[in-house]
């Protein structure tokens, strides 16, 4: 399940989302946040005692188009990944699991205090990237042999800028840059799920950004979504606030079809194991191999393996679409590179021209001038033998 405040900058989204302070004791001014924490709780301690429960919590931030985990700074660029079980993840970001809601909003502000903020004239702490909040339970049912397992996703999004109110510069001009462009782009997705039409599907753009990547579980209709939308009361907001209203009201036309990952979907993930297994012990194979055949040979056993289903293509769609992200940035990078020798080649060559061309004007007159005197030197010889 995913919830979701929306949109204007300074117009109280993260005070919805955590309150005054999201360890804050008034119940009338707690945040969203710290009341979901409190209800999963609540539910755990109303449920039948056979029942046990494990709730871990996740943490990050989008700045600046990349993934940050606010548990662990170091982990700065985590990469996104997708499973078919599972949909989005995000790799090796950090799981802390917690037994009580005073633990995960001790945790949860420990985040926070990493979080990017900034100073600008419309907010003394205007958030400068969209927060996401990820808590997974786990149920485990021991009469029926079987686990249940749910994520729960709160999405603190920054707020869109104008330049001219917010008065940005520098960084700050840059982070707002960026964060307008992912809202267009969850703008656009949003419009292109509304849009479609019964017989044609249009491309849902996901991967324009970071943030409608992330959110391709919940926009592409896979789960329960909540959308609040923050507005301004300030008359000088008013475009603005119809703008989130327009917002708020396309994207209730969004079609979710939540469905719940079947047994036979989760053993998907055990023969996708046994197959990295194999693979692993077949490389190990060729390993060996290589040290008694040549290069080629191996090459050809590898190619048959494949073919006949011993082995399989290690690479994942997403992993494929990095690859080739990498390998077109490479190629850019490359062209950019000759495109810039090119260019100094050229004014090399237009100096030299420059420096040829006085050369010849020089010559060029010189030999004038030599013509005009010769002349003039065989008027004179001629004059003498007169």
């Amino acid at each position: 399940m995913y919830s979701r405040n929306w949109l204007q900058t300074g117009a109280g989204k993260t005070y919805s989302m955590e309150g005054p302070g999201i360890e804050t004791s008034d119940d009338m001014k707690k945040g969203l946040v710290p009341r979901v924490i409190e209800g999963i709780f609540e539910m755990i301690n109303s449920s039948h005692e056979a029942t046990t429960y494990s709730v871990k919590l996740s943490m990050v931030e989008i700045y600046m188009e990349k993934v940050r985990d606010l548990f662990d700074l170091s982990k700065d660029n985590i990469q996104i990944k997708e499973n078919k079980s599972q949909g989005i993840l995000l790799s090796g970001v950090t799981e802390i699991s917690v037994l009580e809601p005073a633990d995960a909003l001790q945790i949860l502000s420990s985040g926070i205090a990493n979080r990017a903020v900034g100073e600008t004239q419309m907010n003394v702490a205007s958030s400068r990237s969209h927060c996401i909040y990820m808590l997974t339970v786990q149920q485990d049912l021991p009469s029926e042999k079987r686990t249940k397992m749910g994520k729960l996703i709160l999405v603190d999004l920054a707020g869109s800028e104008k330049v001219g109110k917010t008065g940005a510069e520098g960084r700050l001009l840059e982070e707002a840059k960026t964060i307008n462009k992912s809202l267009t782009a969850l703008g656009k997705v949003v419009n292109a799920l509304t849009c479609s039409s019964q017989n044609k599907l249009n491309h849902i753009p996901y991967r324009d950004s970071k943030l409608t990547r992330m959110l391709q579980d919940a926009l592409g209709g896979s789960c329960r979504m909540a959308l609040l939308c923050c507005c301004s009361p300030s008359p000088s907001n008013a475009p603005e606030t119809l703008s989130t209203l327009r917002f708020g009201a396309r994207a209730q036309h969004i079609k979710a079809v939540p469905c719940v990952i079947t047994p036979e979907e989760k053993s998907s993930k055990s023969v996708e194991s046994s197959i990295q297994n194999k693979d692993v012990a077949c490389e190990r194979l060729l390993s060996k191999l290589q040290e008694k055949m040549c290069a080629e040979d191996v090459k050809l056993l590898e190619e048959l393996f494949i073919q006949e289903g011993i082995m399989f293509y290690p690479i994942s769609s997403e992993d494929f679409d990095s690859g080739l992200d990498n390998v077109t940035s490479k190629v850019i990078a490359s062209l950019q590179t000759t495109l810039e020798e090119l260019v100094s080649t050229v004014e090399e060559l237009e100096k030299h021209n420059k420096v040829l061309r006085a050369k010849i004007a020089v010559s060029e007159n010189r030999s004038f001038w030599d013509t005009i005197s010769g002349a003039f030197s065989f008027l004179g010889i001629r004059q003498t033998a007169h």
